[in-house]
C-alpha cells in the first residue's frame, strides 16, 4: 500500500491571523505589513480579498496602496500567528503523531498506518480536517493529498482557498507533469532560469531528462530533482513530539531605514550575529559555513557564503566573516535595506576539538581569551536577558562605502 501523506496549507494564514483579531477586517483587503507607514514598508501577507487586486508578497507598501487604495495596512503580531498555529497542529495530532510542521503555517502528515487510512478514507480526512480547521479555527486551509511529500506540497498549492487536490500513484503522470517546474519543491527561481536554458520547462521534461546530466550540471541536487518530478520521494513525516535536528542557525532584519555606509552595516551585523553565536552556544554547536545574504533598496538580492577550515560559534569571528562576504559583493551604489547572517554546516561541540591543532599556539591563546569572554557574555543574557549586555562596534575611522580606510 501506498503511503497516505496529506500537506495542509493555512490559505492567507497572517492575514486571516488578523482578521480573527479584528473581526471588522472579515472581508476586506487587508495587508500585513512590517512597518505600514513607510512607503517602502514590505507586504508580509495578504488577504484573499487583498490578492484580488494583484496585491503579493514583498510588494511594497506604496505600491500596495497603489493597487487598492482601500487596502487595510497592520502590523504583524507573530506571538499570536504562534499559538493559533499550535491549536491547528493539536487538531492534526488527534489523527496520528506524525505531524511534521513545514513552517509556522504548514504541516505534513502521515496516516498510512491509521485504520481510517487502511479503510480507504484519505480523501475524506483531508475534507474533514478543511471543515474542521475552518469551524474550530476560523481559517481555511487547502489540503494536498499524495504517496510522497512532494507532491502533497505540490497538491496544496494547486487549488486555494479551501480546498483538497489528491494525486495518486497512478495518475501522477497525468496530474503534475504539465506543470511548470517551478511548482516543484525546492526548484527556485534561479534554478528554473537554469533548466529553462536546457529545455526543461515542466515537471514532464525533467522527469524525463537524463539523470546523469542533470547531476553533471546541479550536482547532487539535479538527482534529488529527477527523483522527485519521477515521484521517487521516500522523506519520512516525523514525530511532532521527535526533537529535530538543526541544521541551520541565522536571523535577519528589515532596517527601519536603508543603511548606506560600513558603519551603519557592521552595527547591523553586529547585533545579528550576537543573536546568531548565543543560539549555537546554547545548542552547543558550532558551524563550518558562515552565509550572509542582503537585500538593498531596489530588492534585488546578494546571497554569499564562506566555508571554513575550522567550525566557530565565536560572535567576532562570525560578524567578520560576514563583514567580509559583504565588502567583497556589495558595490555600494544602492543602500541595504535588509540582511541575513546565518550559520550552517553544523557540528557539536564535542566533535569539533580536534580542529583546535590547526592554530598556532599564539593564536590558540587568543582564540580562548576570545571563548572565556563571549561565555562570560553569554553567561550575563541568560540570566539578565539578551537586551542586557552587548559588544560595542570597533569603527574603522575614514572608512568608505567599499571598506578602504585608514585604521
Amino acid at each position: 500500500m501506498d503511503r497516505g501523506i496529506l500537506h495542509c496549507d493555512c490559505n492567507s494564514f497572517f492575514a486571516s491571523a488578523e482578521t480573527l483579531m479584528q473581526p471588522e477586517l472579515k472581508g476586506k483587503p487587508v495587508a500585513v505589513a512590517g512597518d505600514p507607514d513607510s512607503r517602502h514598508g514590505i507586504v508580509l501577507a495578504a488577504s484573499i480579498e487583498a490578492k484580488r487586486y494583484g496585491i503579493k508578497t514583498t510588494d511594497t507598501v506604496y505600491l500596495a496602496r497603489k493597487k487598492c487604495p482601500e487596502v487595510v495596512f497592520v502590523r504583524p503580531h507573530h506571538n499570536f500567528y504562534s499559538s493559533l498555529s499550535k491549536d491547528i497542529n493539536k487538531i492534526y495530532l488527534e489523527y496520528t503523531d506524525l505531524v511534521e510542521p513545514f513552517s509556522v503555517d504548514e504541516s505534513f502528515i502521515d496516516l498510512t498506518g491509521t485504520t481510517r487510512y487502511i479503510n480507504g478514507e484519505f480523501v475524506e480526512i483531508a475534507d474533514e480536517l478543511r471543515a474542521r480547521i475552518k469551524e474550530e479555527i476560523g481559517i481555511t486551509i487547502s489540503v494536498g493529498a499524495s504517496f510522497n511529500k512532494c507532491f502533497a506540497k505540490l497538491g496544496s498549492d494547486m487549488k486555494k482557498p479551501d480546498a483538497t487536490t489528491f494525486i495518486p500513484r497512478e495518475k501522477m503522470k497525468e496530474i503534475v507533469w504539465p506543470l511548470p517546474v517551478s511548482d516543484m519543491l525546492f526548484v527556485g527561481k534561479s534554478t528554473t532560469q537554469s533548466l529553462d536554458g536546457i529545455g526543461i520547462r515542466t515537471i514532464g521534461d525533467l522527469a524525463t531528462y537524463s539523470r546523469e546530466k542533470l547531476i553533471a550540471q546541479f550536482g547532487k541536487h539535479g538527482g534529488y530533482m529527477w527523483d522527485y518530478a519521477n515521484g521517487l520521494d521516500d522523506e519520512p513525516v516525523h514525530s511532532y513530539y521527535e526533537e529535530r535536528e538543526v541544521k541551520s542557525v541565522s536571523n535577519g532584519f528589515t532596517f527601519p531605514r536603508d543603511l548606506t555606509t560600513m558603519d551603519e552595516i557592521r552595527g547591523g551585523v553586529n547585533a545579528l550575529a550576537d543573536s546568531v553565536a548565543y543560539r549555537l552556544r546554547e545548542k552547543k554547536l558550532l558551524a563550518y559555513t558562515v552565509s550572509v545574504q542582503i537585500k538593498d533598496r531596489d530588492f534585488h538580492t546578494i546571497s554569499r557564503q564562506k566555508a571554513l577550515q575550522v567550525p566557530t560559534h565565536l560572535r567576532k569571528e562570525i560578524s567578520e566573516i560576514a563583514m567580509e562576504l559583504i565588502r567583497n559583493n556589495w558595490t555600494g551604489e544602492i543602500p541595504i535595506r535588509l540582511i541575513t547572517v546565518g550559520c550552517a554546516d553544523l557540528v557539536h561541540e564535542d566533535e569539533a576539538g580536534q580542529q583546535l591543532s590547526l592554530f598556532s599556539d599564539e593564536s590558540l591563546e587568543e582564540r580562548e581569551k576570545l571563548e572565556r569572554l563571549e561565555d562570560a557574555v553569554t553567561s550575563i543574557q541568560k540570566k539578565l536577558g539578551k537586551g542586557s549586555i552587548a559588544f560595542g562596534i570597533n569603527r574603522v575611522s575614514k572608512e568608505t562605502k567599499t571598506g578602504k580606510g585608514e585604521s
